[in-house]
């Protein structure tokens, strides 16, 4: 787990990409560690068949199969696809020490993961909508 902030990903842009590649709440989420507001983003009450992919860069991190209804109003898994698309870090702000989780190839922000989920790993990766994006072409 890390606890720094200033790593080099696979996939680096400036800020005008990023500006002109997302829209302005995904910028402020993928690029700021801004949070949406719980039971706003688009899929936090969504369960279709497909993946969930990085808004920043297209790596699927989600199985549809892994979503679970946390109730806490952001989407919810118990697993990434695989331990190498998700970088955990210590995140010590606003007076608390949670563990942010960015994807791993572009560090984006994605939400925070939590030790108060189900089974098989109990583990609760809280997601926020405006940094993934659905295919429900794969399977």
């Amino acid at each position: 787990m890390s606890d720094q902030a200033d790593k080099h990903y696979p996939v680096e842009k400036t800020d005008a990409e990023w500006r002109d590649q997302l829209d302005p709440m995904q910028y402020q989420v993928a690029r700021h560690a801004a949070t949406e507001r719980a039971f706003t983003g688009k899929y936090w009450d969504h369960f279709v068949p497909g993946q969930y992919r990085c808004i920043g860069c297209g790596t699927t991190l989600f199985e549809a199969d892994t979503k679970f209804d946390a109730g806490c109003g952001w989407p919810s898994y118990f697993a990434p696809v695989n331990s190498e698309v998700i970088e955990r870090v210590v995140d010590r702000q606003h007076g608390m020490v949670r563990v942010e989780v960015r994807c791993n190839n572009c560090g984006s922000h994605l939400g925070h993961v939590f030790p108060d989920g189900p089974e098989p790993t109990g583990e609760r990766f809280c997601i926020n909508s405006a940094s993934i994006d659905f295919d429900g072409s794969a399977e």
